[in-house]
């Protein structure tokens, strides 16, 4: 249905969604805006955006879906930049981490018969790592994508017919749509997606403190500490905002693993240990 997409953004994510449009047959224009100027020419030197526009305002007008690819407290930026910019024939999505903040600005600023409609959207992927250069199609291959959309607010007709195109090609790239609310979401992700990065930042941490400088590292180390110290690697930048706008939610899980490891150091030799390595072993074997 829709010919011009617009991606405001384009590091991992945005570079992987343009790809990912394209491989799944997507035959409009796919337009990209960055922040740097490097991101954007590796995004348009890979084929993910036809052109790489200098506003992102300006180019957000002249599309059908704009897609906010940038970090959550700049996509609340510009949700507010945009709402007074965009028709009811016009569709603004995102794929921020966090949604309660996001759907409550959503439920603020657009899905108004006067207002363009916004889809709040997380898809359940990426890397340690962002950028670019490491974008790929099939980075939304099989995974799910969480969508946080309120049915009682009231979109145009266009808006609605947006939306569910928008999730059609959402299956086209080979993700799952699930409908959460946002609430629910912000607590479930916090367990299975900020719990672990917060741990293996702590690891990490942990282990450049105590052995960081030990030149055996590389060989002891092997494939468990490379397993569980791989979101390590994860930029402060990309997790502060998901840190500020979740934050009860991960405090909270943090909380309840500072007691389950006081648990384990508590019963290292009690058959308490045996009990907690057959709950592990049975939530990996679902």
């Amino acid at each position: 249905m829709f010919e011009r997409i617009a991606i405001l953004g384009t590091g991992l994510l945005g570079t992987s969604l343009g790809l990912a449009l394209r491989e799944a047959g997507f035959k409009g224009s796919i337009a990209g805006w960055n922040r740097s100027a490097e991101g954007g020419r590796e995004a348009l030197a890979m084929g993910a955006v036809d052109l790489i526009a200098s506003d992102a305002i300006s180019l957000a007008r002249q599309s059908d879906v704009v897609v906010l690819c940038v970090p959550i407290y700049s996509t609340l930026d510009y949700m507010e930049k945009l709402a007074s910019e965009l028709t009811p024939q016009q569709l603004v999505t995102d794929v921020g981490s966090t949604k309660g903040q996001i759907t409550d600005a959503a439920g603020r600023l657009f899905n108004t018969p006067e207002r363009a409609a916004f889809l709040p959207g997380h898809p359940m992927a990426g890397k340690e790592r962002g950028g670019a250069s490491l974008g790929e199609a099939g980075l939304f291959r099989g995974a799910v994508w969480l969508f946080t959309d309120d049915p009682a607010w009231q979109r145009s007709p266009r808006g609605a017919e947006l939306a569910a195109n928008w999730r059609d090609w959402v299956v086209a790239i080979g993700s799952k749509p699930i409908d959460l609310d946002a609430e629910r979401h912000d607590e479930l992700v916090a367990w299975v997606s900020h719990l672990p990065q917060f741990t293996a930042t702590a690891l990490s941490s942990l282990l450049e403190d105590q052995v960081g400088d030990a030149p055996e590292l590389k060989h002891v180390g092997g494939r468990a500490l490379r397993e569980m110290t791989r979101l390590g690697a994860s930029p402060f930048s990309m997790w502060r905002d998901i840190a500020h706008t979740n934050t009860t939610a991960i405090e909270a899980a943090l909380l309840a693993l500072e007691q389950r490891l006081a648990y384990i150091r508590e019963n290292l030799r009690t058959p308490a240990l045996r009990e907690e390595f057959e709950r592990a072993n049975a939530f990996r074997r679902e």
